[in-house]
């Protein structure tokens, strides 16, 4: 009988944002294999409705279960504030997004209860943070403000740009002046440009990773089902360990990965996504 433990994690995303939160499992569960479907034809879910948005995510989710993993972590803010509530009722796999962890590291650490969020125009107009936020909260202030410029200047390369910095130095500007003391990082392409953004803020203001606290919740959620692998896979077996599969843009995606992740991606396969 197979050991459900052995089976891979699916992590996915509209693109490579999501490898933020693949990276952090990698580092948390060493032990643990994966499997990443970035949406790279279809990218940017943040500007799609949310029935285009639930579509792709149950056609990724097929693709994954077919994969034969043993969870599903929705590495993408968008994705999770729209299409995770259906995909959780009816997936055979236990299931987490990035939204909830981010929020309730937020609301423990929060002094004044202020709290900012940055991500895409979708994530920040179906107010998925305030909603969480409030619940956990309900004395929270929640300001949120889209970022739309902050994705491309991150697959750009440009994390330490003084355009970078420029940009969100206006974007944050409205934030900083109802004096947040708190920001999550809404989006999973923006760890990535942590630093810059933690320039602009300043040291007062605290800012939330949920890639971070997402990998935290999933080990927690595997030790709790008794579905965390106990030994590493065999050595020289990163290939086997870590599969990484795209609609669209193969090597431009195993380049910008290999930029971030050093496990060496030696390839990501493409998958007509539209048949699942």
């Amino acid at each position: 009988m197979e050991n459900r433990k052995e089976l891979p994690i699916g992590v996915f995303d509209s693109g490579v944002g999501g490898l933020t939160v693949a990276r952090e499992i990698m580092r948390q569960m060493p032990n643990e294999k994966i499997v990443y479907f970035g949406d790279t034809a279809r990218v940017p879910y943040g500007s799609k409705s949310q029935s285009t948005i639930l579509r792709y995510s149950r056609q990724i989710v097929r693709f994954l279960l077919e994969q034969n993993v043993k969870a599903i972590a929705v590495a993408c803010n968008t994705a999770s504030a729209y299409a995770l509530p259906e995909i959780e009722k009816d997936c055979p796999v236990p299931t987490i997004g990035v939204i909830l962890p981010g929020a309730r590291t937020a609301a423990s650490i929060t002094r004044n209860g202020k709290i900012g969020v940055i991500g895409t125009s979708a994530t920040i107009g179906s107010g998925i943070y305030a909603d969480y936020l409030k619940e956990i909260m309900p004395s929270a202030q929640v300001l949120g403000r889209a970022c739309p410029l902050f994705c491309p200047l991150v697959e750009e390369g440009l994390w330490e740009d003084p355009v970078t910095e420029e940009i969100a130095r206006r974007y944050l500007a409205d934030l900083l002046d109802q004096e947040i003391d708190t920001l999550i990082l809404g989006c999973t392409h923006y760890p990535l440009i942590r630093r810059t953004i933690g320039k602009v803020v300043g040291p007062d203001v605290q800012l939330v990773n949920p890639a971070y606290e997402t990998a935290q919740e999933l080990g927690q959620l595997l030790r709790d089902m008794d579905l965390q692998a106990e030994e590493a896979p065999a050595l020289g077996a990163a290939e086997s360990q870590y599969r990484f599969f795209v609609s669209d843009m193969a090597e431009k995606f195993r380049q910008f990965a290999n930029s971030i992740i050093k496990y060496g991606i030696l390839s990501a396969k493409t998958v007509n996504i539209e048949e699942y």
